[in-house]
């Protein structure tokens, strides 16, 4: 038997490395020569490992991954990742107007709003799971044949032609838990297993945790297998006794891809009206797996929710905070800044959505660029409103749980009040979250937020 492990194979690693100094600036012509004269294969498309295995090119693909790393990125005055670096790139950020110490009136609309936060992240991710790695033509053919587009409600298969299925199936582990007619219950999924694990972390460490006591509670209480990209590949640099912050870059093509940003609500949620402080946190965090715009993503979503959570600030403003924690010239930053342009100056949203593919389509389906740029898309066009948010984030393809889930979590707290979401996200969530990491099986929405709530008011 050929045990094919996915996201960590030297021989299925190279070319996303490749794919990886071409984006950020690295002279890599001769190693991709070495590679295509030894019938090395591109990078996998969708999935963590090729087709056919390649294991008689493992020992060189190990040598060009190391050559490939000691080469200079001249991108890196204007993407840092040492924080005091990041720092020195944006504006000095204080504490929002007006925050202050809750009172318990405040306390309880505090509450209130990560409760529909935690909905809203729930129920975004879901309707994006029976598409996820979808291209965009399928996704939205999919939800034609069903009269569902403009996206408004759950996928379904019911009246789909079979045909259209054949060429499009959907997501093989998501469809019989995401789909209309199989929904019960929040099914597990990576996207909020990390929100679950940054609680526990905040409920072991307080906001003074560390790097290493991240590591260590994934040791402890993630099953390696529920890990995926840069996060599988830093579990097995953990393993092999690399420590933070080289499990980021040591073999991790993925470094700059979504997972930290997927990982930092808890750090906004718990930081309302600080958005500086929320960012700094989820460097804290992110800096385990992720370098530059991969932790660039997490910093804008944590400081976007951050200031989202005060129930001051509309999503224009939120969005607004979230870049000025990150560096300006950044790719990320850049590509954030033109969806927002877009979304405010196209009233279609398809229109926005092809501008974004055409312009930004030539990274990986799973770069926080790309899907950073979406997500400010929609939420903007959606100017707020929840259905919206989570529609248009998911009809945009690439990363479209991930996208759906933060997209919900924004809308979610700028509603303010989980009865504001409308019940036909929510009803078929029933109040139940099924996950792997420990002790929270099966745990309700409500009590999720009473703990973050707890976390947030720790002094």
């Amino acid at each position: 038997m050929n045990l094919r492990l996915t996201w960590v194979q030297p021989e299925d690693l190279l070319g996303h490395e490749l794919r990886q100094a071409a984006e950020d600036g690295r002279d890599a012509r001769a190693v991709a020569a070495r590679w295509a004269a030894a019938g090395g294969p591109p990078a996998p498309e969708t999935a963590g490992a090729s087709a056919v295995p390649h294991l008689d090119l493992r020992p060189l693909a190990e040598e060009l991954l190391d050559t490939l790393a000691s080469l200079p990125t001249p991108l890196s005055d204007d993407e840092p990742t040492p924080f005091p670096r990041i720092r020195s790139l944006t504006a000095p950020r204080t504490t929002a107007a007006g925050a202050r110490p809750a009172g318990r009136w405040e306390h309880d609309v505090l509450r209130d709003r990560l409760h529909a936060a935690w909905l809203g992240r729930a129920a975004g991710c879901l309707l994006g799971k029976p598409v996820e790695k979808l291209p965009l033509t399928a996704v939205r053919a999919l939800a034609r044949a069903t009269g569902n587009w403009p996206l408004s409600t759950w996928f379904t298969a019911r009246g789909v032609p079979p045909d259209l299925l054949a060429a499009h199936p959907w997501n093989r582990r998501s469809a019989p838990t995401s789909l209309a007619e199989n929904i019960d219950g929040m099914p597990e999924d990576d996207d909020l297993n990390y929100p679950l694990l940054n609680l526990l972390l905040l409920r072991r460490h307080g906001r003074r945790f560390t790097t290493d006591d991240v590591a260590r509670l994934w040791l402890d209480e993630l099953p390696a297998g529920r890990t995926f990209t840069a996060e599988r590949v830093a579990y097995r640099n953990l393993l092999d006794g690399i420590e933070p912050p080289l499990t980021a870059v040591h073999r991790n093509p993925f470094r700059e891809w979504i997972g930290a940003q997927i990982r930092a609500d808890v750090h906004g949620w718990t930081h309302p009206g600080d958005p500086a402080a929320a960012a700094e946190q989820a460097y804290r965090d992110a800096t385990l797996t992720h370098t530059a715009n991969g932790v660039y993503g997490a910093m804008f979503v944590a400081a976007t929710l951050a200031t989202a959570a005060t129930g001051t600030a509309d999503v224009h403003r939120s969005l607004a905070e979230g870049l000025a924690v990150i560096p300006p010239r950044s790719r990320l930053a850049r590509a954030v800044r033109r969806g927002i342009g877009l979304a405010r100056d196209i009233p279609d949203f398809d229109t926005v959505v092809d501008r974004l593919h055409s312009e930004l389509g030539g990274y990986h389906w799973v770069h926080a660029v790309p899907n950073a740029a979406l997500l400010a898309a929609a939420l903007t066009h959606a100017d707020g409103d929840f259905s919206r948010s989570i529609c248009a984030a998911v009809s945009g393809g690439w990363d479209t749980d991930s996208n759906g889930a933060t997209a919900g979590s924004v809308a979610g707290l700028l509603t303010g009040h989980p009865d504001r979401l409308p019940e036909r996200w929510t009803a078929p969530l029933k109040n139940r979250l099924a996950t792997s990491v420990p002790s929270f099986d099966g745990i309700g929405f409500d009590t999720l937020a009473e703990l973050t709530h707890l976390e947030a008011v720790r002094p």
